[in-house]
């Protein structure tokens, strides 16, 4: 399997997802306006090939474990752990070399429900990234005939680990290069947020209500109204969002987290997950001198990611959410993109 190696799936109302083997990351997906237009609405690059030598993590799958964890390190049994300090003082998204940079085996596969699928397997070997533990990760890719694109993850270790997988497109429902995500309207089924500790960069434990913040969603709002706002947190989130937030009722089963919605397309996304929470990240280190799709440049809030996970720094915090794997279970994640 070669690095450019890519992959479709389509269904009948024109929605198209095309991914590589490389980081197994989302290159382009198409997604029907109300009036039938089409329009590729994932920020990212022209070709396969920029794709690679790209932007880290453009729609890749990240691992060992998503996001941050405080100063690369962790306990676990009894034994410490250092990990790659790969964001600023933290370890972020499986280091140096994490999923996102890893060649996966893919091959098509049948799912049940699903008009196509396709399959995507890794080992990562004990001790890759510094995890302890061999790792067998498999991702089903599938998509619906109602427009649901599915993210299956399955993972079993030969040793206590921990891990937190995802996946990190950036969504422009306007369609990729045409500007930002501002006017775009956010819901969030999350009345809570983890909130960014200013010594650690990341999360240090604070369970806080969005009541009264900019990070307030439970009702629909503009992404501007909130990124625009004067606040600490915003700042701590390098000049706009870059939290996770908790999803009510998350983590017990497949639940609506999220609804984003394009008022000049009309096009709208919803996000379902089975895990309790979501890091929304509004690209707020984008200056408009990455040159993406379309050659434009991609600008600050070109893009939302919506990335379903557990918490940030879940290692390191007794009260988060449980980070640990061991022989024997089967780590499990759903998440689904649904066009409408």
């Amino acid at each position: 399997m070669k690095a450019t190696d890519n992959f479709t799936l389509k269904n009948n109302n024109g929605v198209e997802v095309t991914f590589t083997a490389h980081g197994g990351r989302l290159v382009s997906i198409k997604a029907p306006a109300p009036n039938g237009e089409i329009a590729d609405v994932v920020i990212g690059y022209d070709t396969i090939e920029e794709s690679v030598v790209g932007d880290l993590y453009f729609g890749a799958l990240c691992g060992r474990f998503a996001n941050r964890v405080s100063k690369g390190q962790f306990e676990l049994d009894g034994t410490s752990y250092q990990l790659d300090v790969n964001n600023g003082p933290n370890h972020l998204h499986g280091g140096f070399d994490g999923f996102h940079n890893k060649i996966w085996n893919v091959e098509p596969t049948n799912k049940a429900g699903a008009v196509a699928a396709f399959k995507l397997t890794i080992t990562s070997a004990d001790g890759d990234q510094k995890y302890p533990g061999e790792l067998n990760v498999s991702v089903i890719y599938s998509l619906t005939a109602d427009n649901q694109f599915v993210i299956e993850y399955e993972a079993e270790t030969s040793k206590p680990t921990i891990i937190n997988l995802t996946s990190h497109p950036y969504f422009n429902l306007k369609g990729a290069g045409n500007g930002d995500v501002c006017e775009h309207e956010l819901q969030l089924m999350a009345s809570r947020y983890t909130t960014i500790d200013p010594e650690l960069g990341t999360c240090g434990g604070e369970i806080a209500n969005v009541a009264g913040t900019p990070m307030d969603f439970t009702a629909v709002k503009t992404i501007g109204k909130a990124v625009n706002e004067n606040n600490q947190q915003l700042q701590l989130g390098g000049g706009g969002i870059d939290h996770n937030f908790v999803i009510d009722n998350g983590g017990k089963g497949v639940v609506l987290a999220a609804r984003l919605r394009d008022p000049e397309s009309g096009r709208v996304m919803e996000v379902y997950t089975d895990q309790p929470g979501v890091q929304i990240y509004t690209g707020n280190h984008f200056d408009g001198s990455t040159i993406g799709k379309g050659q434009k440049g991609i600008v600050k809030f070109g893009g939302v990611a919506l990335e379903t996970q557990i918490f940030p720094n879940s290692p390191n915090v007794e009260h988060f959410p449980n980070a640990v794997l061991r022989p024997g279970e089967k780590y499990t994640h759903t998440c689904i993109y649904k066009f409408i």
